[in-house]
């Protein structure tokens, strides 16, 4: 019987543990421990895509863009080309550490990172009302500067400073889908839709990259739509999904089912926007494309999860 396999989405905040530990070392040890729990179900016969988030990663980048720019000779990097490069950086520490950990347990199983553009509808609704800080903070002369001789929008950030803003489309193709699903095929081990892909649009039959971000949870929902995945994890900072969260009436849920999800998600007031919510959301699009369940935990209750034993697991009515 062939290898099930799980699209498995981890957070680009989960290779940066906390504000002390943001080099690039700490974030291979953070990589490390992460791929560790993955080889877990490696070899517990599961293959595996594995889609990450990027935006702490993209954000130094663009600072070190912005501070570079003002050296002679030096220039800013667009943020589809930020994009590019964490998912080749990001890529790398995951495919490695994932690569010796498989080595040590004697699993001889590749590991290939995808560098994965993800195509956008140009008339998305995003793009006329850009919502997504990115960037550092800046007086509002350089800010309305910039939006004059870059064509930027920028907005002012409570009071912190201004910064720039932009859209956050919903995700419609993995331009390299066909590639990532012939390795999938052959038993690799694939890290792809890094930060959700890099966000490009079509205009006369061309590919064209745009500033925008991507969801990476709407990103690792379609892929796993695509693969016809038979699991869609989403690894995050907590154990289980809990109603009410932070709340006197917080409750965690051990499952629910598909129409109890959209339920939920619906009331507005259990999932926070930023956070859970487009988990929620990634999960209910995955279920309603006919994906048989979604598991939501944190990194190193995986194995656990898998067992039954934690974890919050959404599954058809």
């Amino acid at each position: 019987m062939k290898d099930q396999v799980a699209v498995v989405a981890i957070g680009g905040n989960s290779l940066i543990k906390d504000k002390t530990k943001v080099s690039v070392e700490d974030q291979y040890l953070a990589a490390k421990e992460t791929t560790f729990h993955i080889a877990d179900m490696i070899e517990a016969g599961w293959n595996v895509a594995i889609g990450h988030g990027n935006g702490p990663q993209v954000g130094f980048i663009l600072r070190r863009s912005e501070i570079a720019h003002k050296v002679e000779g030096m220039h800013e990097i667009p943020l589809d080309v930020c994009g590019a490069d964490s998912q080749g950086a990001i890529g790398y520490s995951l495919t490695q550490t994932l690569q010796n950990e498989l080595r040590k347990r004697g699993i001889n199983k590749p590991v290939a990172t995808v560098i994965s553009q993800m195509r956008v509808d140009a008339n998305d609704s995003a793009f006329q009302n850009p919502s997504k800080p990115i960037g550092g903070f800046m007086e509002e002369e350089e800010a309305k500067k910039r939006a004059a001789n870059l064509g930027w929008q920028v907005v002012e950030d409570a009071g912190r400073g201004w910064r720039r803003v932009v859209a956050s489309p919903i995700p419609q193709e993995v331009l390299e889908l066909p590639s990532i699903k012939e390795l999938i095929a052959a038993g690799h081990i694939v890290v792809t839709v890094g930060g959700g892909g890099i966000p490009v649009v079509m205009e006369n039959n061309e590919i064209k990259g745009v500033a925008a971000v991507i969801d990476k949870d709407y990103a690792s929902s379609l892929l796993a739509r695509e693969i016809k995945a038979d699991l869609f994890l989403i690894s995050t900072a907590v154990e289980k999904v809990a109603l009410n969260f932070g709340k006197p009436n917080e409750k965690q849920i051990d499952r629910m089912t598909l129409s109890e999800a959209k339920a939920y998600l619906a009331e507005g007031t259990h999932f926070a926007k930023g956070s859970m919510a487009p988990k929620m959301q990634a999960i209910i699009w995955f279920l309603e494309a006919g994906g048989k369940q979604a598991l939501i935990t944190n990194p190193e209750n995986i194995g656990r999860a898998l067992k039954g034993e934690t974890g919050t697991w959404i599954v058809q009515d």
